[in-house]
């Protein structure tokens, strides 16, 4: 039995192929026998019905037109760049208690992480969030007490933005004046004038320019501006977009003891991600990959599902990110629901039949049997899922049947970098590419989740054998990968 199962694939992929075969036998076995005679009938035939000939000829060339002005614009990912900190943001756990201990010697009144039992708390979640010791915060959060200012906020999204873009210019050699669209997106940060402003003004971005601010869209917003600059692309001809994907914690970092606005403390860290797409038809040469599908479910309909990532005050009046307890089983709604919709557009039609003759067991014959759940394996090669935390990544990769290899860049990205919202696909993708794995014909999947509540997911074809680009983050530590984490 265990040899069927690729049997079948194999015969159900190549179907028409091999139907194709005789038929081409076939074909070729007569016209080995047609006679200089036979060629002259059918010259004096065609001679005949000139007229006939015209028109097909016509129709043909208007539908081969019209089909060449109306089918979508393909998009190309040029290159994407993510923000590298300086080695004096690394923060370890032990940096973490100090600091806690020393701004509550400075004032004990303060007690940013409440009682003990908080304290405690903070700590559990900390050592088994799967973070290692070389994740980064801003130098606002190093400071004693920390700086939570405005100011701040600003200078540690001008660090990450800019590190990011310059990276990325450098590496594409495309000129600002060239760009045509900017869409940047930080879920908690939105200053006035804009962030996208603020790139547009460090720039010099032409005054046409498309400039686009996402703001409150949480970690799936990375996803959600590349879907929207796909749709502009293919309005605005030959240009270039640049989407940016960013989040600030300077000035989001909780300090009080409502433990479920603590964990996000544990989580998001210090990060950011610059990507140039293209619609020109000559970048497809130096381009990274091709856009094949992107596809966004929101499940914010529901009461739970809109609740259970929200910004608000406790009951002291500290603003912070609570994540309740609907979160799992809502999250997992949503991955589904998303799942539902990306199936028939990647996965091969063996893996659709076998889904189809499952639900129709289960529905007329047997309500007790299991969904069969597809082998995506069969239609991506790389994984990049939004390292939320360790449970989630546990809990995709048991549902999808996946390896942990499959998992490995979101586990490492996780370890190495933290949850760094919407740009943590990015690393993922660098990691990928960083092992040397992304060949020519490949698919990788980005699946990011985020407030709302929305999973979003973007697959990409490799054009070529993809190397990582000059700076990349993992340049450095890639060989240290992946850890085996004892918890």
């Amino acid at each position: 039995m265990a040899n069927v199962k690729p049997i079948y694939h194999y015969l159900t992929a190549h179907f028409f192929k091999l139907c194709l075969l005789p038929l081409i036998a076939l074909v070729a076995t007569k016209a080995s026998r047609l006679t200089q005679e036979d060629f002259q009938n059918i010259w004096f035939h065609l001679q005949h019905n000139l007229l006939t000939l015209t028109i097909l000829f016509a129709v043909l060339t208007f539908m081969s037109t019209v089909y060449f002005l109306t089918r979508p614009r393909p998009v190309y990912l040029v290159d994407y760049s993510c923000h590298l900190p300086p080695p004096h943001q690394k923060v370890t756990v032990q940096k973490i208690r100090d600091n806690i201990k020393k701004n509550l010697e400075i004032n004990p009144s303060l007690r940013p992480l409440g009682g003990d039992s908080s304290l405690d708390f903070f700590y559990r979640v900390l050592e088994r969030s799967g973070l290692g010791e070389e994740t980064y915060i801003p130098d606002a959060l190093h400071s004693v007490p920390p700086i939570q200012t405005m100011a701040a906020a600003r200078e540690e999204t001008e660090q990450v933005i800019f590190d990011a873009i310059d990276n990325l210019l450098a590496n594409t050699k495309v000129h600002t004046r060239e760009i045509g669209i900017i869409i940047l997106n930080s879920s908690t940060f939105n200053p006035t004038p804009s962030l996208s402003a603020m790139v547009v003004n460090k720039y010099k971005l032409r005054s046409s320019i498309k400039s686009i601010n996402l703001g409150g869209m949480g970690c799936s917003a990375g996803v959600i501006a590349i879907d929207l600059a796909k749709d502009l692309l293919q309005v605005h001809k030959n240009t270039y977009a640049l989407v940016v994907s960013t989040e600030n914690i300077s000035r989001n970092a909780y300090g009080g003891d409502n433990k479920s606005m603590i964990v996000a403390n544990c989580l998001f860290r210090l990060g950011g991600a610059a990507i140039l797409l293209s619609n020109k038809s000559e970048d497809r040469i130096r381009s990274k990959y091709k856009l094949l599908h992107t596809v966004r479910t929101h499940t914010g309909a529901d009461d739970r599902s809109f609740r259970c990532v929200q910004q608000e005050d406790d009951e002291n009046g500290k603003t912070g990110i609570s994540l309740t307890k609907d979160i799992t089983s809502v999250a997992g709604r949503t991955i589904t629901k998303n799942i539902a919709t990306l199936g028939p557009l990647v996965l091969p039609v063996s893996e659709k039949l076998l889904f189809f003759k499952t639900y129709i067991h289960k529905k007329y014959f047997d309500d007790k049997i299991k969904h069969y759940v597809p082998d995506f394996k069969r239609a991506i090669d790389h994984f990049c899922i939004h390292p939320g935390g360790r449970a989630l990544i546990d809990e995709l990769e048991k549902n999808l049947g996946l390896s942990p290899v499959d998992v490995e860049p979101s586990r490492s990205t996780l370890h190495r970098f933290g949850n760094t919202s919407s740009s943590s696909i990015w690393y993922e993708l660098a990691y990928t590419e960083a092992k040397g794995r992304m060949k020519k014909g490949n698919k990788a999947w980005q699946i990011a989740l985020g407030s709302g509540f929305k999973c979003n997911s973007a697959v990409w074809v490799a054009l070529r054998n993809v190397n990582p680009s000059v700076n990349s983050p993992w340049e450095h530590c890639i060989d240290k990968y992946p850890v085996k984490l004892d918890l």
